[in-house]
């Protein structure tokens, strides 16, 4: 095992660093059980069989993603653990690149808990660990308070509103369609970065990783895309998940919006000779297993906002919760609290299928707890929705109701039930929509509409434009947001009324 064969004779010129990563070795060793250390050793030495260069280890760069969640903090703590084993034993170790990709629904308490992880793991002041940050298309140097950019805060509230608008804001689609292709681009750059990088290590199965691809081959064949044939290497699955991301960004955003659309489109340029590196068969990944490994030594907190159901590093599925919420009371006229209850039983669901400890889940019930609980997180969650995207309860509600997809056929109801004052503007906003330049009173339902949907004229025109997709059970309009959902695991087929006192029916819940 690496940590018996430790040669104290070993000479380093590194003075500082080499002490730092001393301490840091031994500081992971006092809280990992023997079978975790030894975990880590036999996947150091898969590893160290896998690096082109063997003989001058510190010329290999390896990367690995952490998106500040539980288990991707156990992850780098565990690939931290490999690269400081490796220096024991030779004296020298794999360069290390961390890339945390960041998106506007990532609380300032996600970055703070990678700080405190990098700061317990001598990340920060090792030479041979490069911290980086991706934002949107920028690669940049891990800084704990850099302020998210506000362009790519824009990004994100356009991508969740444009596809809120048609899904009534069912919860994959709405935040994580756009945020997936977002985490793959990071993937790219990172992996580009600097010159490149020679592994990317993931806590994937390798069946994990080959169900991805083999989805993502047939997807771009069912729409037509060219995909990967005869490319097997992750160049020609980023250039595939290119062509995708193209395909439904012009759709979300109209063929007009080709700036929009290359902004998003995933990054494809990376060493062919790049491999994937996996440890999951060397880890376990079970966070009651390392519990004071996570929350004493490398100091993670479970935020009430960033700890959202089954996500340790996301505000967004309590944000689903909350639209889910708002969908029930003001688009079904039941209770708020009804549309909570439905939520906090999937997703409670989806907890326990990813074994979450009952303590997490007990903490997740408490928010919910009674009626005072309920009204409690609503409020939460609208200061949320503000702080993060700049959306107000009328823009979020304005969403859940889908007024303006498939040509405006819900228009009529959402202004009669929320607007009943300004109902006579339907056919003037129908007029406008359609971009008939003769609107009486333009100016007036321009602003109106803009301050309700949170979105511009011309978006609004877009989305007018497009079907509503209801993703219902057994639904097969083709269309790429169903096909998107269809092989997605976060989701249920739930039983719901869309009335009070309504006939019983079935609907697809989504979220995390």
């Amino acid at each position: 095992m690496f940590v018996q064969s430790y040669d104290a004779t070993v000479t380093s010129n590194e003075g500082p660093s080499l002490r730092g990563r001393e301490g840091a070795l031994n500081g992971l060793l006092a809280y990992l059980s023997s079978e975790q250390i030894e975990g880590a050793a036999r996947c150091a030495a898969r590893l160290h069989t896998r690096l082109p260069d063997k003989q001058t280890l510190h010329r290999n760069q390896v990367l690995v993603a952490y998106g500040g969640g539980k288990d991707s903090t156990y992850t780098i703590a565990f690939v931290r653990l490999m690269q400081l084993l490796l220096h024991r034993t030779y004296g020298d170790t794999f360069r290390l690149r961390v890339a945390t990709n960041r998106h506007a629904g990532m609380p300032r308490a996600v970055m703070e808990n990678i700080g405190r992880t990098y700061r317990a793991l001598g990340i920060l002041d090792d030479p041979l660990c490069e911290p980086l940050l991706v934002d949107g298309n920028e690669v940049k140097p891990f800084r704990e308070g850099e302020p998210l950019p506000r362009r790519l805060v824009q990004r994100n509230r356009d991508d969740i509103l444009m596809t809120g608008h048609r899904t009534s804001a069912n919860g994959r689609p709405t935040f994580c369609n756009a945020c997936n292709f977002g985490m793959v681009n990071a993937f790219g750059l990172a992996a580009a970065h600097g010159g490149g990088v020679d592994v990317i290590v993931t806590g994937d199965a390798r069946r994990e990783q080959r169900a991805y691809y083999v989805w993502v081959r047939r997807l771009a064949q069912k729409l037509g895309i060219d995909g990967m044939e005869g490319k097997g290497d992750f160049g020609g699955f980023l250039e595939t998940m290119r062509n995708i991301s193209a395909t439904y960004f012009r759709d979300i955003h109209g063929e007009q919006a080709t700036s929009a659309v290359e902004q998003r489109l995933v990054a494809s340029e990376v060493r062919k000779e790049l491999h994937f590196f996996s440890i999951y068969g060397d880890t376990d990944y079970e966070s009651g297993a390392h519990w004071d490994l996570l929350t004493e030594h490398l100091g993670f907190t479970f935020d009430d906002i960033a700890f959202s159901f089954s996500e340790s590093d996301c505000a967004n599925p309590g944000l689903m919760a909350h639209l889910r919420g708002l969908r029930c009371e003001r688009d079904h006229g039941r209770s708020y609290a009804e549309g909570i209850d439905e939520y906090v039983r999937f997703a409670v669901g989806l907890m326990r299928q990813k074994d979450f400890p009952e303590a997490l889940v007990d903490m997740v019930l408490a928010r919910y707890e009674g009626r005072d609980g309920v009204m409690r997180m609503r409020s939460r969650m609208n200061e949320v929705a503000r702080e993060l995207y700049g959306l107000e309860e009328e823009q979020l509600v304005c969403m859940v109701c889908s007024p303006f997809a498939g040509r405006g056929e819900r228009l009529q109801p959402y202004l009669e039930r929320e607007h009943p004052c300004l109902a006579h503007l339907g056919d003037a906003i129908h007029a406008l929509l359609r971009g008939d330049p003769r609107v009486e009173g333009r100016e007036a339902t321009r602003a109106f509409l803009e301050r309700t949907s949170g979105l511009t004229v011309p978006q609004l025109q877009v989305v007018y434009g497009a079907p509503r997709h209801d993703l219902a059970p057994g639904s097969a309009d083709g269309h790429l947001i169903t096909q998107i959902l269809a092989r997605d695991p976060h989701k249920q087929v739930i039983q719901t009324r869309h009335a009070r006192g309504g006939p019983v029916v079935e609907e697809i819940i989504s979220g995390r």
